[in-house]
């Protein structure tokens, strides 16, 4: 089926074409913003295609002044090709959430230049010398402010979007505006809550090492219920505008600097699902470990090291998301002057607490999806996929599914992050979770 006769499915419209090293320049050199924080001119601006996500197009462009990040939709799945459809009109819901995010907390967020809704198209800051955080996970370094500033983008993210914080009206207002992502959303549906628990065409795993637990998990009917019982809360709970796709792929890091980019799968969902998928993909890295092992480094310390990172995001999410709840809660639910006795504040205290509870268990849940869709769907992980003795990475991806397993089975049982953290060490060291 070509593209012309799917212009309803991609949003296709006139004037829209893909840019590639050749015409970018022109294009760039006609919006002012763009050429002088560049300098020079079109002739002299070096640029480089440098786009390995699943989606789109991006170019870094450097000019004698200084540097930009191009990122353009394309209207097919860029890791399929044009046989799978997708409208450009993404980018429209990435422009929103920048720019919802950065009135948020802009320190995390790349600074955003222009915005071409025709060519479907972002021009934003060129973050450097920041590194994507999953191939810094795979190097084994450590980034001391990681944990502090991407538990601070989502206590801020997550609250500030909220009826917590926000008239109803006005969060009203927001949902209508992100509940024409559907084909995300309905990427998410599937590839995460549906695909890895049946026979899909896409999917595919470490063969045959892993042919048994694929086919295990397709028969697992207690599994496959809770997957759809978290896929129901993802496609029904509006609680907030969740980045939706906050893997270590969509972090950028420094030392110093934590930077979030690519929210095109953006709209209204539980809360959980992003604090989740920040979870499972750091449980990905720390069951990854082994398979990046040396001689010199056996990375049992490093391991350990991601372990703390997860408790500490945890506890510091918690933290924040209560004190901007209790400081700045001035949504349309838990109206102040109901509880503004003593009795009252300490009911809602109580009642903050055991939200919470059901956050971190709902967070969990999502984290078990994320984590067994990336090893038996059709998108995996370089954590994993770069380790190059298939035995060795299917060890390696068979404890990160058991864990999966438990996360979403019993994460109404876990009580603490630290609960499953023992539970990934004893999956590690070879016992069961």
């Amino acid at each position: 089926m070509s593209l012309a006769s799917e212009t309803g499915k991609t949003g296709l419209v006139e004037g829209y074409h893909p840019l590639d090293v050749q015409t970018l320049p022109r294009y760039l050199g006609a919006i002012g913003t763009c050429a002088e924080k560049l300098g020079g001119g079109p002739d002299g601006w070096q640029v480089d295609e440098v786009g390995d996500g699943n989606l789109n197009l991006v170019f870094i462009v450097r000019g004698p002044s200084g540097s930009l990040v191009v990122k353009q939709a394309l209207p097919y799945v860029r890791l399929v090709g044009e046989s799978w459809p997708l409208p450009l009109k993404r980018a429209f819901f990435e422009q929103e959430a920048l720019v919802t995010q950065i009135a948020c907390v802009p320190e995390r967020l790349p600074a955003v230049y222009h915005y071409d809704h025709e060519m479907a198209l972002t021009v934003m800051e060129h973050l450097t010398p920041h590194i994507i955080l999953r191939k810094g996970l795979i190097a084994g370094i450590r980034y001391p402010k990681f944990a502090e500033h991407i538990a601070e983008f989502m206590a801020q993210t997550l609250f500030r979007t909220s009826d917590l914080h926000l008239p109803a009206a006005e969060k009203k207002r927001r949902i209508a505006l992100f509940c024409d992502n559907t084909e995300l959303c309905r990427i998410t549906e599937d590839l995460v809550f549906t695909d890895p628990y049946r026979i899909a065409e896409l999917n595919r795993w470490t063969s045959p090492q892993l042919d048994g637990m694929a086919a295990a998990f397709r028969a697992d009917a207690a599994l496959k219920r809770e997957a759809q019982v978290l896929k129901e809360m993802f496609m029904n709970r509006a609680e907030a505008m969740i980045h939706g796709d906050l893997h270590s792929g969509s972090i950028m890091v420094t030392q110093s600097e934590t930077r979030v980019i690519d929210p095109e799968f953006a709209f209204y969902g539980p809360r959980g699902f992003d604090i989740g998928a920040v979870i499972g993909n750091l449980f990905l890295a720390y069951f990854a470990q082994p398979g990046h092992a040396d001689a010199t480094d056996d990375r049992q310390e490093y391991a350990a090291w991601i372990l703390d990172q997860i408790e500490l995001i945890w506890k510091t999410f918690q933290t924040r998301f209560l004190q901007l709840w209790e400081q700045e809660g001035h949504g349309d639910i838990y109206v102040a002057e109901l509880f503004n006795d003593a009795e009252g504040a300490a009911v809602l205290a109580d009642h903050r607490k055991a939200c919470m509870q059901q956050l971190l268990q709902e967070s969990l849940g999502f984290a078990g999806v994320k984590m067994v869709r990336r090893i038996l769907g059709l998108a995996h992980v370089e954590d994993l996929e770069s380790i190059e003795d298939p035995d060795l990475r299917a060890a390696c991806e068979t404890r990160a599914l058991l864990l999966g397993r438990a996360l979403i089975v019993n994460h109404r049982s876990y009580d603490t992050v630290t609960a499953v953290r023992h539970s990934a060490e004893k999956l590690q060291g070879g016992g069961e979770a």
